[in-house]
């Protein structure tokens, strides 16, 4: 009889992997077998046409997840498996799971897909940092004043999002982007508000719950505050997002690169973690 710890560990396997593989499908077609030519030939894009017909609707176009399922391209199980793993389970399946079997693709088509996905994570794992990450350190901690609101290694403030994975697949320009130009509109899972009770008390924070009857706000310092809305002269939303838009003028072009330099860095240590050594895929998890 199989150890309990055993078979615990083969249906997390097979079920992590059925949510990373493609849950589409696409129609059998004949055309000419691909060659390893390199992102941008022929071959790559059948690929990316079978794959953005197959996959982008869960995995996103650029392979870097959606909202149905994780990424595959910087995925660091799926960047240890060989051609022929990726293609088994995408040809054949994993029992037991959501992730069915692909009959309808041909050989040909399976193989282009797994070489795009080769052809992405080649790119993801070439991609040079733009400046220094020892430097973008004393940036986030520092001048940036990143951390008074971003979390990372465990270090920094509440308000905005935990940035330790961030960089973790993220090209630097598109991290560089979101710096200088944050959403226009707030991120409903951090939206600020500043309410104002009746003996005239100002609280301002991130609404972390509310519902008809209170509202619970937290504030810089990581303080929660449970607020009546019976005790509340107003409570104003702030439109604008609590991320700061004035980087492009706070930061230099050498200190952003430094920054964003950091970030990725810090993704790129936190990704071997994200999968641990008992996790590893084996030939059992696919039979």
């Amino acid at each position: 009889m199989e150890p309990a710890q055993s078979r615990t560990r083969r249906v997390s396997s097979r079920t992590l992997l059925a949510a990373i593989l493609c849950s589409g499908s696409v129609a059998a077609r004949p055309w000419q077998a691909p060659s390893r030519s390199g992102a941008g030939s022929p071959s790559d894009a059948v690929g990316q046409a079978l794959f953005a017909s197959s996959c982008a609707s869960c995995h996103g176009l650029d392979g870097r997840g959606g909202e149905r399922a994780p990424g595959v391209v910087g995925n660091a199980r799926v960047q240890r498996m060989s051609d022929a793993e990726i293609s088994g389970i995408i040809a054949n399946g994993v029992p037991d799971t959501g992730m069915p079997a692909f009959h309808a693709l041909t050989s040909e088509q399976v193989r282009a897909i797994v070489e795009y996905l080769r052809s992405r994570q080649g790119q993801e794992k070439a991609q040079p940092l733009p400046g220094d990450p020892v430097r973008g350190r004393a940036v986030f901690f520092g001048k940036g004043e990143c951390s008074s609101c971003h979390m990372m290694q465990g270090e920094g403030g509440f308000l905005g999002p935990d940035l330790s994975a961030y960089g973790t697949t993220r090209p630097a320009k598109d991290i560089s982007h979101v710096i200088i130009n944050p959403a226009r509109i707030p991120d409903p899972a951090f939206r600020m508000a500043v309410a104002t009770t009746r003996t005239g008390e100002r609280i301002s924070g991130i609404v972390r719950n509310e519902d008809n009857f209170s509202v619970q706000l937290q504030s810089e310092d990581g303080a929660f505050h449970f607020l009546a809305r019976s005790d509340l002269r107003k409570l104003d939303y702030q439109s604008k997002p609590a991320m700061p838009a004035n980087y492009g003028q706070k930061l230099d072009r050498k200190e952003l690169d430094d920054l964003v330099s950091y970030i990725i860095s810090v993704g790129r240590k936190a990704k071997p973690d994200a999968v641990s050594a008992d996790e590893d895929p084996r030939e059992e998890d696919f039979q």
